[in-house]
């Protein structure tokens, strides 16, 4: 009798800590979330971050705001390996991702992540990288680049925010593709620290994000030559593609933002984030102060994230290979 009724109690108690779970989970959030963004303030990613969570607080939105937490260091590195090892997966911390980065970084190893450690739940922008040189260069096109290039191997030096990051795979890809070695120097602090580089003649040039570079030629401070995608963007319709100018480089490095979650977050606070995000992304504010950024926007689904994810991690597995 009495392991009947403590066998009863034991059910009981368990039914009653899966409704508080769900209480709880259908009360969140209770207070504010923390994005983490694995690059430095004034970057691109931190920039962006800053703009898609302006509408977090409104009442037919997550109903609490969204704070930025800066973790830079190692091209992503530093941020992704914490937030994949110590951060709660209880809602509250979540983090912006940037693809290619992180996958190329697994894939090439040193880190303790893979895209198996995070929860993706949407996408706001996919931003190209571009090739960018000082308002005074000399370089007007890039087959100036890649003749100074095959004239003075390794000496032409370029910026960019890490190692194994969309600029660090664009950069590879314009060596194979001109058949050239040039010196790409990553900087601390992201691209926000590799423009100012090109920006104050540190560097002979830079491989940077369209809108670092839009916000930056817009001052007046650099020339952009050319845009690593298929495409040109509609923010630079003026700056011809790389494969217009000869160079076989395709969009393998173009910098797709989004949230995710630390593994083993509930799946009810999964599907809520998911549910709202992409709306919060699609606010009227939102998207007129990334067009006034020069800040491309393409917002996905959890599912179709999902399946990016999946399709960027076959292509630079067999990318990184030949690089």
């Amino acid at each position: 009798m009495m392991r009947w009724i403590f066998g009863i109690m034991l059910a009981v108690t368990g039914m009653l800590s899966l409704v508080a779970a769900a209480m709880a989970d259908d009360a969140y959030p209770e207070r504010p979330v923390l994005l983490m963004v694995s690059y430095g303030a004034g970057g691109a990613t931190d920039f962006q971050a800053r703009i898609v969570t302006l509408a977090a607080g409104e009442e037919d939105m997550l109903a609490q705001p969204i704070a930025i937490v800066n973790k830079p260091g190692a091209g992503g590195r530093v941020g992704w390996n914490w937030f994949a090892t110590e951060a709660e997966a209880d809602g509250y911390t979540l983090a912006a991702y940037n693809i290619p980065h992180f996958v190329a970084q697994s894939i090439k190893g040193g880190v303790q992540y893979s895209a198996d450690s995070f929860e993706p739940i949407a996408n706001w922008g996919a931003d190209p990288a571009v090739f960018v040189v000082g308002k005074d260069s000399a370089f007007n096109s890039m087959s100036d680049v890649i003749t100074f290039a095959k004239e003075n191997p390794g000496k032409l030096t370029f910026s960019g925010a890490g190692l194994f990051v969309g600029h660090h795979i664009a950069a590879l890809q314009i060596e194979k593709a001109a058949g050239v070695k040039m010196a790409y120097i990553p900087t601390k602090g992201g691209g926000a620290a590799a423009m100012k580089a090109v920006i104050a003649g540190d560097v002979l040039a830079g491989v940077n994000n369209l809108s670092d570079a839009f916000r930056a030629r817009e001052a007046g401070d650099v020339k952009i030559l050319g845009v690593a995608d298929l495409e040109r963007n509609d923010f630079l319709p003026d700056v011809p593609t790389m494969m217009e100018q000869g160079l076989d480089v395709d969009n393998a490095s173009v910098n797709f933002r989004g949230v995710m979650a630390p593994k083993g977050t509930p799946q009810a606070i999964i599907d809520k984030l998911a549910a709202t995000l992409p709306k919060m992304f699609e606010h009227k504010n939102v998207v007129k102060r990334m067009k006034a950024g020069g800040s491309p926007m393409h917002i996905m689904t959890r599912e179709e994230v999902q399946a990016m994810w999946a399709k960027r991690q076959e292509t630079l597995s067999e990318l990184l290979k030949g690089l």
